[in-house]
């Protein structure tokens, strides 16, 4: 029996693509939101759940950040997805023959120039792969969709321009959840360790809070801040470092930081991705 993956969208979404790397024979569990997609972990509908946690061009994805600390779910894996823009025609039809592009907002303003040089109408449409569904059930040649390269393969389009994105560095940062944690064994900076953390209301606790790592020599890549409970004065930290909780400098730093904080969890050990950016 395959394995059956959550992701947030339609199928020929990016994050569908993403998951589809992650397993190949898995069974795709598109869902409506990233709430929908996490109860799906949670409640066994699926195995294994594949969400975005950030972009390069648009930073941290701030439903995750709120989600997943609270979810009792496990990150046991990452995946870099570079977030390549194609256009999308029904089948036969020609570059020429377009006259309008529908897409996410967010996509068509990624793809600016390109949609300004063939002086093409813009449509803004629920997500990527949604448009490129509507495309292929309208089946007419003057619209086209901008969406990646899976949605075309999932809705039988032809691709008439690829990459046409406006910056070649677009990239998104995928988390793999599970609701059982899959540990890894220690491998130096080929393991992250992903944890949240709440200083105590004591001067300069942040400050002495992040000083174990540097002593102890433990690379920290990420550091971000958000509030809980749309409360201005509660701040929960989420962290990223290279390193698994049994080396001794991860161990150590660990310590340093627990004196200073009102709350600390470990979200997830797992691999490195190999296709880091």
């Amino acid at each position: 029996m395959s394995q059956k993956i959550a992701f947030q969208g339609e199928p020929g979404a990016f994050s569908h693509a993403a998951s589809h790397a992650l397993f190949p024979t898995g069974e795709p569990v598109p869902c409506v939101t990233f709430e929908d997609t996490i109860s799906a972990v949670q409640n066994g509908t699926a195995d294994f759940g594949v969400v975005p946690v950030e972009n390069s061009l648009y930073g941290r994805i701030t439903d995750i950040y709120n989600l997943l600390p609270q979810s009792g779910l496990h990150i046991i894996g990452e995946h870099f997805l570079r977030v390549e823009m194609n256009l999308l025609g029904v089948k036969g039809a020609r570059l020429e023959d377009v006259k309008a592009v529908q897409s996410l907002v967010v996509a068509l303003g990624q793809c600016r120039t390109f949609i300004r040089e063939h002086k093409l109408r813009t449509i803004n449409g629920a997500d990527t792969a949604g448009s490129a569904r509507e495309i292929a059930q309208n089946g007419d040649k003057s619209v086209a969709a901008i969406a990646s390269r899976y949605a075309a393969e999932v809705y039988g389009l032809d691709i008439l321009a690829e990459n046409i994105e406006d910056a070649a560095h677009n990239t998104t940062r995928f988390l793999v959840i599970s609701r059982t944690p899959q540990v890894p064994a220690p491998n130096g900076d080929k393991v992250k360790t992903t944890f949240v953390f709440r200083v105590r209301n004591v001067p300069a606790a942040l400050y002495k809070a992040m000083g174990g790592f540097a002593t102890n020599g433990v690379n920290m890549i990420k550091l971000e801040s958000y509030m809980l409970d749309g409360s201005f004065t509660a701040t929960q930290f989420y962290a990223d470092i290279e390193g698994h909780p049994s080396d001794r400098s991860v161990q150590l730093a660990f310590e340093e930081l627990r004196f200073f904080t009102d709350e600390f969890r470990v979200l997830g050990v797992y691999p490195a991705a190999r296709n880091a950016s």
